[in-house]
């Protein structure tokens, strides 16, 4: 479900590359990868999916586009029964803020995050499993970065060291990244693991870093030099940012254990930030970005008198 953006097209590559037949479902708004079949249509149409893929056979299904159970209800009763493996991509973000970190995959779920709809999900899947074996998986990534990554996460970062501007920093907290191909690699390993069967697992890097490092990182990756960022901190707390957007990461600490994907899933994460962000920045630098709004960042620096 998806395919053609961001984790869809890193997945599509391995599983091409793997040997398998792939076939993608989406609004055809973007070209598939070569050596797929591409299916169009509006998953969020009952009836056209129903009229879509009724007819249709696969072993497996991955579904990265789910936000909703609305969303992904309707595709797991219409191949309940029918398939070997159902994958869900969720999200870390589903977990309950804690001072008790890393997070593990049995740890309290948040029902006012905003990607409760993912737990629900979750949840559905978790019952489906309960009830007849449905065979789901559902992947927590943390934060996801790489080459054309559409959430702006190293992006934020790149458009204000080319333009040698202070980063506004929220604190000295952790957060966890893992590359959108290490992200792929794990999905794929999934296939035909009947360990995976009725599991969920945090996939991300194995390492944390503060938020000044992940924007010297950044500065590296980007051939700056790394010692000469200005990275004035603030508490966002004392501050009315009211709906501003200070920050593409949430300010806490945020980082989750990926022991057990590694352990059940024979998976490591390839990728560390230096080799990542460099792949990051490689396609930033050829990227048609409108210019970037810096009016928080400016009204922040002036409220900390930076």
């Amino acid at each position: 479900m998806g395919g053609t953006r961001f984790i869809g097209v890193a997945l599509v590559k391995q599983l091409v590359a793997q040997g398998h037949e792939v076939t993608v479902f989406n609004r055809g708004t973007r070209p598939a990868p070569a050596g797929v079949r591409t299916l169009v249509g509006d998953r969020t149409d009952a009836e056209v999916l129903r009229d879509r893929l009724a007819a249709e056979d696969f072993d497996a299904i991955f579904d990265n586009t789910g936000r909703e159970l609305k969303d992904t209800q309707p595709l797991v009763e219409l191949f309940r029964g029918r398939l070997r493996h159902f994958v869900y991509v969720s999200s870390a973000g589903v977990y309950q803020a804690s001072d008790l970190l890393p997070h593990f995959e049995g740890d309290a779920t948040d029902p006012q995050s905003r990607h409760r709809g993912k737990r629900d999900t979750e949840v559905y899947l978790e019952k489906a499993f309960a009830e007849d074996g449905f065979p789901f998986t559902a992947v927590r990534p943390v934060y996801i970065y790489g080459p054309h990554n559409y959430n702006d996460i190293e992006a934020w970062f790149f458009d204000r060291l080319v333009r040698d501007r202070p980063i506004p920093i929220p604190g000295p907290y952790l957060t966890q990244l893992g590359h959108v191909e290490d992200l792929a690699a794990a999905m794929a390993a999934i296939l035909g693991n009947t360990q995976a069967i009725g599991e969920i697992y945090n996939i991300s890097d194995v390492r944390y870093i503060t938020f000044a490092g992940l924007a010297q990182q950044c500065a590296i990756a980007a051939g700056r030099d790394a010692n000469a960022l200005s990275l004035p901190e603030y508490n966002p707390a004392t501050l009315n940012l009211g709906k501003r957007k200070g920050f593409p990461l949430r300010a806490q600490h945020f980082i989750a254990s990926v022991e057990k994907a590694m352990s059940h899933l024979d998976w490591e994460p390839e990728y560390d930030l230096a080799s990542g962000l460099r792949s990051s920045w490689e396609a930033y630098q050829h990227s048609d970005r409108p210019e970037p709004d810096f009016s928080t960042d400016d009204w922040i620096l002036q409220a900390i008198g930076a």
